[in-house]
């Protein structure tokens, strides 16, 4: 029976990739993928020939009707986003949710996602945390983090590098500037690279270091 497979893939090292995600995108009838060019550096790395689509957040509403329809007419597919796991922080979620009001099952591979190891790496307490994503760019950013001045788990966000230092002294200037965190950037490359400390010290630090990368942020729960 045809379905939508959500694949996950590397964050970086190309070597980050389970065997069953490269069966699946070998054997798929077609590959829905967030940018057609960053998947064809993954897709040739394994010799997967299967025919790419482009399916992001600026066309998804356009055109999940038309990839259902080809599901249900017996045409299995996988998603894949740039990096990691489709749906988080990257467009999947639309199509996973419109899949399944139509009975079409949905089949996930666990995988690489930036957060996991930047949590765990930050040494902060793990067994409890709550995903935030990126906050807004502009408007909107202290009324998003305002609410999480007493949260007591652990928080993840993910930010540009360009707004790194910003965001770093948003949060000390609500949370409070000796709370605990760390930031990991270029997760599984050449470069990576997690430094710890307060969101004072660590926007001190971005501030005479330009980061480069992906940027997750690990920040302490209010004790």
């Amino acid at each position: 029976m045809s379905k939508l497979f959500v694949v996950p893939t590397p964050i970086g090292n190309l070597r980050d990739i389970t065997y069953r995600a490269v069966e699946v995108l070998g054997s798929a009838g077609l590959i829905l993928a967030e940018d057609t060019r960053q998947a064809a550096k993954l897709l040739s790395h394994y010799k997967i020939n299967t025919p790419v689509l482009s399916h992001h957040m600026f066309n998804e509403h356009r055109t999940v009707e038309a990839i259902c329809a080809r599901i249900l007419s017996g045409t299995s597919i996988a998603l894949i986003s740039d990096a990691g796991t489709p749906g988080i922080s990257d467009p999947g979620f639309l199509l996973v949710r419109s899949c399944i009001e139509k009975g079409i099952e949905v089949e996930t591979l666990p995988g690489a996602s930036a957060f996991l190891p930047a949590l765990v790496n930050s040494g902060l307490p793990c067994e409890r945390f709550c995903f935030e994503g990126f906050l807004p760019p502009k408007k909107g950013r202290n009324k998003r983090i305002a609410p999480l001045a007493d949260e007591s788990r652990t928080m993840i966000f993910y930010e540009s590098p360009y707004r790194l230092v910003r965001t770093l002294e948003d949060l000390a200037a609500i949370l409070g500037a000796d709370r605990r965190a760390s930031v990991s950037r270029e997760l599984t490359k050449i470069y990576e690279e997690t430094v710890r400390g307060t969101l004072e010290s660590l926007a001190a630090h971005y501030r005479e270091h330009t980061p480069k990368g992906e940027i997750v942020i690990i920040v302490a729960g209010r004790k």
